[in-house]
């Protein structure tokens, strides 16, 4: 696809942009290595500095920031200013926190002295380039949670972003290089999918980290393991919402309708499968439903709107495709279903509500991505956690209920990267992110991320 800026809410395309040739992706490269040399060396408090610089800026522009984010996906600009936000906040985390993080670890001299070892500690070292290739739907979220650590850990970053978020992908560069970072230390890369395997085989960029869907991961994964270079993948997911009957279902309604309509509905993380026990499954529904019927559909730089339209032409049109094909094969639409009527400029769909839903349809196994959510009925606990295990996603997941023991067996035996309990899945820099199955592998944010493009060394001394 092109790199072009197009307003989602009026197919207006806003501008558009020369991909790098070949001599200026070699300039890039070559800086990137340039500025390794001496970065990798540079203290903790040295990057601390730089990246609070970079969210005290990010702060200060945080209404531009936003609304270039709202034109270029579509996101509701009340949402826009909430991702910046939450950008800044995970910048100044890591700044506190990274030189604990990757702190020398000292093993008990005991435990090592028949080794031969007088003392013996592990390091964590930085490894290079990290190439970043990012998605549109939280574009500046889903880099600055790659780039924050990569940068206190040392690395320089290379973002290849979506080709649909240009102004966002310049805007980070120049929001690093104005916080101070040395040149080279963050750049953009603005390339077509086609160019990312060669960058990625440049022995000058050591790991590679995507988030985006399965084909994109398979790819790049498949490049990165040719070159034996580290890969972590962060993939699509089709997360579970499971209520039983122990559960605050007010509570339960309201944050379903948020997990779900969150971002437009594109959000990987956001559920997308409601399963509700047979004795609340009923009133789960109804309620629902209503509630997903009453958002509010429109223009995103309007305050009051709650779902704006889905990033492309392309997206709005696979979801509409998902939800036909369910209906043709038995499906219930309880709401929504089809385009918002007075909004035909824009890539709307309305929130929509399917039950019934059989394995024989797409949309039991493929993502939803879009305000679209299906409901199933299970009849215990039992049949709630196999439906839930039933795809081929292990992202996250959310429970709802009050008993301990149901706690318990959900965290044994849920096949995914995190469990939520009477809440909504959300990303924090102090817990790690990722998934299972077909939804990657790999850790972002907290410790575990910070750590996945560090060179773990053993240092023995006799």
């Amino acid at each position: 696809m092109p790199i072009a800026s197009v307003n989602p809410a009026t197919g207006e395309t806003l501008e558009t942009f020369e991909p790098l040739d070949a001599a200026g992706v070699e300039r890039r490269l070559a800086r990137a290595e340039e500025a390794f040399r001496s970065y990798r060396t540079s203290s903790f408090p040295y990057r601390a500095d730089l990246l609070r610089r970079a969210a005290d800026l990010l702060d200060q522009d945080l209404e531009a920031v936003a609304r270039t984010m709202t034109e270029e996906m579509g996101k509701p600009l009340t949402a826009a200013r909430a991702e910046a936000s939450k950008c800044a906040k995970a910048m100044r985390w890591y700044a506190e926190h990274a030189e604990a993080l990757l702190a020398d670890e000292h093993p008990d001299p005991a435990d090592v002295a028949d080794s031969g070892a007088a003392r013996a500690y592990v390091r964590y070292r930085p490894l290079g380039a990290v190439l970043a290739v990012m998605p549109w739907n939280f574009p500046l979220w889903q880099v600055v949670r790659f780039a924050a650590p990569a940068l206190m850990a040392g690395n320089v970053g290379l973002l290849k972003h979506a080709s649909n978020v240009p102004r966002t992908a310049v805007a980070l560069e120049e929001l690093f290089r104005r916080a101070g970072f040395p040149e080279g230390c963050f750049q953009t890369l603005l390339i077509g999918s086609g160019a990312v395997e060669g960058v990625i085989r440049d022995p000058r960029v050591a790991a590679v980290t995507l988030t985006g869907s399965e084909p994109a991961g398979r790819a790049v994964a498949a490049t990165a393991a040719d070159e034996v270079k580290k890969a972590v993948l962060e993939l699509g997911g089709s997360d579970p919402f499971v209520v039983l009957p122990s559960a605050d279902l007010d509570a339960a309604i309201a944050t379903a309708v948020r997990a779900r309509a969150q971002n437009n509905g594109q959000s990987c993380i956001a559920a997308k499968r409601f399963i509700a026990h047979a004795d609340v499954y009923e009133r789960f529904t109804a309620g629902f439903t209503a509630a997903m019927r009453a958002l509010r559909v429109g223009d995103p730089m309007d305050e009051a709107t709650e779902v704006g339209p889905l990033a492309s032409r392309q997206g709005r049109d696979e979801l509409a495709d998902l939800v036909e094909d369910a209906r043709a094969r038995g499906a219930r639409v309880e709401c929504g279903g089809r385009r918002p009527e007075g909004l035909d400029a824009g890539w709307f769909y309305e929130p929509t509500v399917l039950t019934g839903i059989t394995p024989a349809m797409r949309i039991h196994q493929e993502e939803t991505f879009g305000p679209v959510a299906t409901v199933y009925r299970a009849a215990d606990l039992d049949e709630a956690l196999a439906l839930a295990n039933d795809t081929p996603f292990g992202l996250s997941s959310n429970v709802w209920t009050e008993d301990p023991a149901e706690q318990e067996r959900f965290v044994r035996d849920i096949q995914a990267g995190g469990v939520f309990f009477n809440g909504m899945t959300a990303s924090h820099p102090a817990l790690p992110f990722g998934g299972v199955k077909r939804s990657g592998f790999g850790r972002e944010l907290s410790g575990h991320g910070i750590r996945e493009f560090c060179n773990v060394t053993t240092v023995w001394v006799a």
